[in-house]
C-alpha cells in the first residue's frame, strides 16, 4: 500500500492534471454535439466544427500539459510558441467548435438552469460582459496582455514563479479568446462593429506583435537574462534562440491574422443571403431562446 503510494504520486503529474481539466468541456461538447446531430441532423454542427474544438483543446494541452511544456525555461523560442499556441491557435480553433450551443446541450440540467438562469442574469455580470463584448475591449485586453507579460520584469517574475507562470497561461488563454469573439462572432455574441472593420482590427492587431517580434530578433543583446543561464539544447546560443523566437512571432501572427482577414473581404466583397450560422442555430430546438431564459428541458435532460 505505501509502496505504490509513491508511484500514484507519480503519475500525477502536471500534464496528467491539465489533461483531466481539458477532459471535461470535451466530454461535455461532445455530448451536446452527438445530442444535437440525432435530434437535428440536417441543421447541426458539423463535423468539422467537432474537430475544431478539440484540435483547440488538444493544442491547450500541447502547449501547457504536454512535453513540450518542459523547454519553457530552457528556451525562449519554446516559451513563444506556448504563448502564440494560447493566444493566436487554440482560442479561435475553440471559437470555431460553436462551444456554446454544444455546451448546453451536452451539460447537466442542474448546471445550465444554474448558469444561464441565475448567474447570467446577475446585473454586474450582464454588465462586464456588454464591455467585454466591446471590440476595442477585446483588442485592447489581447495586445495589453501580449506586451504587458513580455516586459522584462514581468516575464523573470513568471519564470521565477510558478503561479505567476499560470496565470500567464491563464491570461494569454483568456485575452486570446476575447479577441477572437469579434472576429468569429460565435453564438450567442452579436456584432458590435461593421464587418468591414474587422480586417482593420486584425492589421492594427499585428501592428504591436510586429514590433515585439523585431526588437527580440534585431536586439543584439539578450532581453530575458535567465536564458543566459539556461541549459544549452540543441546547440542554439541564447541570443540565437532570441532571434528564433522573434521571428516565431512574426512569423505566425502575421499568417494567422491574414487567413481570416481575406476570408472576411471575399465574404463582404460577395455577400450571401442568409449567413449559414445563423440558418444553423436558428434550427436547433432549444438555441434560438432569449438571452435570459435557460434552455428547454427536454433538450439538456
Amino acid at each position: 500500500m505505501h509502496t505504490a503510494l509513491p508511484a500514484v504520486i507519480e503519475l500525477w503529474s502536471p500534464a496528467t492534471g491539465v489533461a483531466s481539466v481539458l477532459a471535461l468541456p470535451a466530454f461535455f461538447y461532445c455530448r451536446g454535439w452527438l445530442r444535437l446531430r440525432r435530434k437535428v441532423p440536417q441543421n447541426s454542427l458539423s463535423l468539422l466544427q467537432l474537430s475544431a474544438f478539440l484540435s483547440g483543446l488538444l493544442s491547450v494541452w500541447v502547449a501547457v500539459g504536454s512535453r513540450l511544456a518542459d523547454l519553457d525555461e530552457t528556451l525562449l523560442s519554446i516559451h513563444m510558441v506556448q504563448h502564440l499556441t494560447l493566444m493566436v491557435i487554440a482560442p479561435p480553433l475553440i471559437l470555431l467548435g460553436a462551444p456554446v450551443p454544444a455546451l448546453l446541450h451536452g451539460l447537466p440540467r442542474l448546471a445550465i438552469r444554474f448558469t444561464w438562469g441565475i448567474v447570467l442574469r446577475w446585473h454586474p455580470f450582464e454588465w462586464l460582459g456588454q464591455v467585454l463584448g466591446r471590440p476595442l475591449v477585446c483588442w485592447v485586453a489581447a495586445m495589453g496582455a501580449l506586451i504587458g507579460w513580455h516586459l522584462p520584469v514581468v516575464f523573470e517574475l513568471a519564470l521565477r514563479s510558478e503561479l505567476w507562470h499560470e496565470a500567464e497561461h491563464a491570461c494569454f488563454m483568456a485575452t486570446g479568446l476575447l479577441f477572437w469573439i469579434p472576429v468569429i462572432q460565435p453564438w450567442p455574441s452579436v456584432a458590435k462593429w461593421p464587418r468591414w472593420s474587422i480586417p482593420l482590427y486584425l492589421f492594427f492587431a499585428t501592428l504591436p506583435c510586429d514590433a515585439l517580434s523585431a526588437f527580440l530578433a534585431f536586439c543584439d543583446r539578450v532581453v530575458y537574462s535567465s536564458y543566459l543561464s539556461a541549459p544549452r539544447v540543441f546547440g542554439i546560443s541564447p541570443l540565437g534562440d532570441q532571434e528564433c523566437a522573434g521571428a516565431l512571432m512574426w512569423a505566425c501572427t502575421t499568417f494567422v491574422y491574414l487567413v481570416p482577414a481575406v476570408i472576411i473581404s471575399v465574404q463582404i466583397l460577395s455577400p450571401q443571403p442568409a449567413p449559414i450560422r445563423e440558418q444553423t442555430l436558428s434550427a436547433l430546438p432549444g438555441i434560438a431562446w432569449e438571452r435570459s431564459s435557460p434552455p428547454d428541458a427536454e433538450v439538456v435532460s
